[in-house]
């Protein structure tokens, strides 16, 4: 009779850790993925060409993607958006990288507007590795293929750069690694029960590439001092740019300056 109830209640115990990781993995999921299907604006209503594009990934999905050109453009940026919406939202970041005279291929992740499936961190990778070689495809070559990410796309396209060449890498209000959101966003949680790991922090030390790391000082969803470290653990060469605002809108809130860096950037890195 004692036994039963030992086993019964050990067995209840089971069932609400159980459940309890099921809503937390659901928690993390949607705390961490916010994809929009619908496409609601184009380069072309702001003045630029483009081609749609969808290109195939290892695990046979389709994903959609926009390659903007700039007139004898030297490099091609290949542009890794954050957590949030889709690439009809970028458009602004898109003309910022066409004034400064490069092309633009920017791509949804699995489950971001056109593109089938569903987001996930692995899936993430595989997704900026097949459009990196969908560029190779068209013949552009490595040195002339910048990495841009914006917030969690900073974390997918170090990952691509800790495994593949390109000329440069630019990661804007992006953090140092999963672990170290979780502490600071659910500080009482165990980290090992999320599934995602987001490790910049690890990958980013093999990276060798010159390197311009943005952050604001006011950023509300990811701590400034989350990018200092990113940028501690970075090998020369590297930058550090200081920018203002919120997370959301510290590009535009700041790019006249980042204007007059990424141009004095881009300009070295042809020399």
């Amino acid at each position: 009779m004692i036994l039963g109830k030992v086993l019964s209640g050990f067995l209840i115990l089971v069932l609400f850790l159980c459940i309890i990781l099921i809503y937390l993995r659901y928690i993390e999921r949607h705390t961490l993925f916010h994809p929009s299907k619908e496409i609601e604006f184009k380069p072309s209503e702001i003045g630029l060409d483009f081609e749609n594009i969808f290109f195939k990934t290892p695990d046979n999905l389709k994903l959609n993607g926009w390659l903007i050109p700039a007139k004898a453009a030297l490099y091609t940026v290949l542009f890794c958006h954050g957590n949030a919406g889709n690439v009809s939202h970028r458009l602004q970041k898109i003309n910022f990288f066409n004034q400064l005279g490069c092309n633009v291929f920017i791509f949804d992740y699995r489950g971001y507007g056109k593109s089938q499936g569903r987001p996930s961190e692995d899936g993430f990778y595989l997704d900026a590795k097949s459009a990196y070689d969908y560029l190779l495809s068209r013949s552009i070559n490595p040195s002339g293929i910048i990495g841009y990410g914006e917030s969690l796309g900073g974390a997918v396209i170090i990952d691509l750069a800790s495994k593949n060449n390109l000329r440069a890498l630019i990661v804007e209000s992006s953090f140092s690694s999963g672990k170290d959101m979780a502490r600071c966003v659910y500080p009482f949680i165990p980290y090992r029960v999320f599934s995602s790991r987001f490790d910049s922090l690890r990958k980013i030390k093999s990276i060798t590439l010159p390197k311009l790391i943005i952050h604001s000082l006011n950023d509300e969803i990811v701590p400034y001092q989350l990018a200092r470290r990113l940028f501690d653990s970075a090998p020369m060469p590297k930058e550090f740019l200081k920018v203002s605002g919120p997370h959301n809108s510290c590009f535009y809130d700041s790019e006249k300056l980042l204007k007059e860096r990424m141009a004095d950037f881009l300009n070295r890195l042809s020399k």
